[in-house]
């Protein structure tokens, strides 16, 4: 598809420059060509009016009792440009004297009297047109039937004496120079041409390479990730937008590859998580129900599979808070009330393991009452959640603390600290991404399914807050969020 697509594009890329070079070509030429016209009949006008003043100043009304000191005079003008040829005709366009004859000298110009038999028809090949300084003169380009064979530029001035017409005065010249500079003008220009559009296809191709390889590379890679292989990665060179791009795709098959161990990790964590419970609790209940288990045992074994029962009540309780949050349907009912008393409960809540762990707590709280306004229900899961982490982590007689403070900024935040094993470094950044399990850092948890973060983080963001994590090796680990200050707290 490429190899199309870039064919396609050279071939419109080489069909505009051909015609850029050709309209470049005409342009180029046709004005080349107005302006030697424009120069060629400046000196035609030029040299008919000198003759026709020269004419007129000597009042001949005979020409052939004038015919010599027209010659000398036609002989002297003309000579200045051997180019120039010279035709005078009377007012009927029968010529008495031209300078076009077959015995030119290119040293010298000879005029000569006709004989009278050539004449040529002014009014038919010539018209009329005016110069720059407003004074009308004939002009023609082009071939004069039955006289001359080649293509000329010709330039006439009528001669008046005595405000009577008497006859013209014609200068004219080949366009075989012009022709030949506009001949080579244009072979210049399409020389030219044809190097610059090499060049350019040159240059296309390799700039147009340079951006396709790496899609190409794209597509291949995303073709093996379409099949599950999510190793493959683009390389980058360089520094432009393309590279760019193949550096955003391949931090986009680094996410594809970590959300795939982890979708494993999950998988698998879940599984086990829903294996383990339900075994555990048949197996009791097989046990209770064939008499294996004596009836002293019965209610020992019953509060384990009811323990069980909650265990796999918290999981798909989990997963369904997960559902409904990726898909929005969890609705938020935002409230005033007091963070720091929802703590002082949840604390309370976790009583005997606070105790079974001879945990030292601490709670400190800006004041007695830290109204928020949030989702309460929300909130509570985020606080109960960050707790029991914390309680689970915790060394056996450390410490564990609830810190609420207020900032400047109308927020209000709340910290929860352990001083159990740290989190590693590289392992903060996925802290709160879904499925990461969080005793693959900390070592200790085999209940979860790494969804508790995730779905905190996911409410605190519904929220348009933060939550954040410090975790320093032999200081402890912190969580902290912040939320918006209770309207009511606002006002005052």
């Amino acid at each position: 598809m490429f190899k199309t697509t870039f064919s396609k594009y050279i071939v419109a890329f080489v069909l505009i420059i051909l015609v850029s070079f050709m309209m470049l070509s005409s342009i180029i030429t046709s004005m080349v060509q107005t302006y030697a016209n424009d120069e060629k009949e400046h000196k035609l006008v030029s040299t008919s009016r000198a003759i026709s003043a020269h004419i007129i100043n000597g009042e001949s009304v005979d020409i052939e009792n004038y015919k010599e000191e027209l010659l000398r005079a036609v002989t002297a003008i003309v000579n200045l440009d051997n180019n120039i040829h010279v035709i005078i005709a009377d007012d009927k366009g029968k010529i008495f004297l031209t300078t076009y004859t077959d015995k030119d000298d290119d040293a010298v110009r000879r005029p000569v009297i006709s004989d009278g038999s050539q004449s040529v028809q002014i009014e038919k090949f010539f018209f009329e047109k005016t110069s720059e300084g407003g004074e009308k003169y004939l002009a023609y380009t082009g071939t004069l039937d039955g006289f001359f064979e080649e293509k000329n530029i010709a330039c006439a001035q009528k001669v008046y004496i005595n405000n009577q017409l008497r006859g013209y005065v014609i200068a004219l010249t080949s366009t075989s120079q012009q022709d030949n500079l506009i001949s080579t003008t244009r072979r210049a220009v399409v020389n030219s041409s044809v190097w610059v559009m090499l060049a350019a296809v040159i240059a296309v191709y390799f700039i147009t390479e340079r951006i396709i390889q790496p899609l190409r590379n794209m597509t291949a890679a995303s073709k093996k990730f379409a099949k599950g292989d999510f190793e493959t990665r683009v390389t980058v060179y360089g520094e432009d937008e393309v590279s760019e791009l193949a550096r955003s795709f391949n931090h986009m098959a680094d996410s594809l590859a970590n959300l795939e161990k982890m979708r494993n990790s999950f998988l698998a964590n879940v599984s086990h998580d829903l294996r383990t419970p339900m075994t555990t609790i048949s197996g009791f209940i097989d046990g209770i129900t064939s008499g294996a288990i004596p009836e002293e045992k019965r209610d020992y074994y019953l509060g384990v599979i009811s323990d069980e029962v909650h265990r796999l009540s918290r999981l798909v309780s989990q997963l369904l808070d997960v559902s409904r949050l990726e898909s929005g349907d969890r609705k938020f009912n935002f409230e005033d009330f007091d963070v720091a008393e929802m703590a002082r409960i949840i604390l309370i809540s976790f009583e005997q393991k606070i105790d079974a762990k001879r945990l030292d707590v601490e709670f400190d709280s800006e004041s007695d009452q830290m109204p928020v306004y949030a989702d309460k229900d929300a909130i509570h899961q985020v606080v109960y959640n960050l707790c029991h982490n914390a309680i689970k982590f915790s060394n056996d007689g450390g410490k564990f603390s609830i810190k609420i403070t207020r900032s400047e900024n109308k927020k209000i935040t709340v910290s929860i600290f352990d001083d159990g094993q740290a989190i590693p470094e590289e392992d903060l950044p996925m802290i709160f991404e879904r499925f990461y399990k969080i005793d693959k850092s900390r070592g200790l948890d085999r209940s979860g399914v790494g969804l508790g973060l995730y779905i905190c983080k996911t409410i605190i963001d519904a929220h348009g807050e933060s939550i954040s994590v410090e975790s320093k090796e032999g200081v402890g680990t912190s969580f902290s969020f912040t939320l918006a200050e209770g309207e009511a707290q606002k006002r005052k």
